[in-house]
């Protein structure tokens, strides 16, 4: 031993050794002695690289910080555009009624800008759900808030109709009654599974808004007796659909039971 480092003599260093500057195995050539870092610099440590210098660190983020980062992401994502349509038509169901009852409800020029509020909620009714799946906007607000704009542009327009006398109570209280009956059916055998929209049912809500919007119009002759008519079909598929729903959940419900039970008799086995 000759007293006298590696790296001070320029030679390579010793086998598994870390030179001065981080690297393993090798050590530059010192052009001089060795001096102490001045007052208030930081030494030089390691990066990642192995490159020994401060500067490459990544600064740490602190925890604070990447969570509040995560909750400005997670409210971003509530402004969608999904969302803001389903808020218009949310905040389109007073303006509708403000619009059907103004001048006592019988004024053609109220009920058509009444209609125009009621077709931009129909319509956005078919965007939102559209925009949502296609491009991964689903949110907890949009499952929650997007049947209740539905039934509430709905109901408001079928309660104003019959308000006025334009359409039977007994239509209102069998389209409102059924939306009811089914969501709350919904609810109570989701622990067994979801009942899937159907192709009925679809067709039960276009020609419920096709209905609705010409009764909404102030509309005489062959096309009053043609909503008539719509209005009918918009009834029978609101009750086919109704009953074909409770079917589903009944199956439901059996074949749930049934996996439970199953399970059970495997667990004790």
């Amino acid at each position: 031993m000759t007293g006298v480092p590696a790296s001070a003599a320029g030679g390579p260093g010793a086998p598994g050794t870390r030179g001065a500057a981080g690297t393993a195995g090798t050590a530059p050539a010192a052009t001089g002695p060795t001096h102490p870092a001045p007052a208030g610099t930081r030494a030089s440590a390691p990066g990642p690289s192995g490159t020994g210098t401060a500067g490459a660190q990544a600064p740490k983020t602190p925890l604070g910080g990447s969570k509040l980062g995560a909750a400005a992401v997670n409210q971003a994502s509530l402004w969608n555009v999904a969302n803001l349509l389903t808020m218009l038509r949310l905040v389109l169901v007073p303006g509708f009624v403000a619009l059907m009852l103004a001048d006592g409800g019988y004024d053609p020029v109220w009920r058509a800008w009444a209609w125009a509020a009621f077709a931009v909620a129909m319509i956005t009714d078919i965007f939102d759900g559209h925009l949502a799946r296609t491009y991964n906007l689903v949110t907890d607000f949009g499952k929650i808030a997007d049947p209740i704009a539905d039934k509430a542009i709905m109901g408001a327009a079928l309660i104003c109709l019959s308000y006025l006398g334009d359409l039977p109570w007994w239509v209102t209280g069998v389209i409102l009654g059924r939306e009811l009956g089914i969501t709350l059916l919904r609810f109570l055998v989701i622990r067994y599974g979801v009942i899937p929209a159907s192709r009925g049912g679809k067709l039960k809500t276009l020609t419920q808004g096709v209905a609705v919007g010409m009764y909404v119009l102030a509309l005489t002759g062959p096309l009053a007796t043609l909503r008539f008519w719509v209005m009918a079909v918009a009834v029978a598929l609101t009750v086919v659909t109704g009953a074909d729903y409770v079917r589903q959940a009944i199956v439901l419900r059996r074949e749930g039971l049934a996996e439970r039970k199953a399970a059970a008799e495997e667990a004790e086995a």
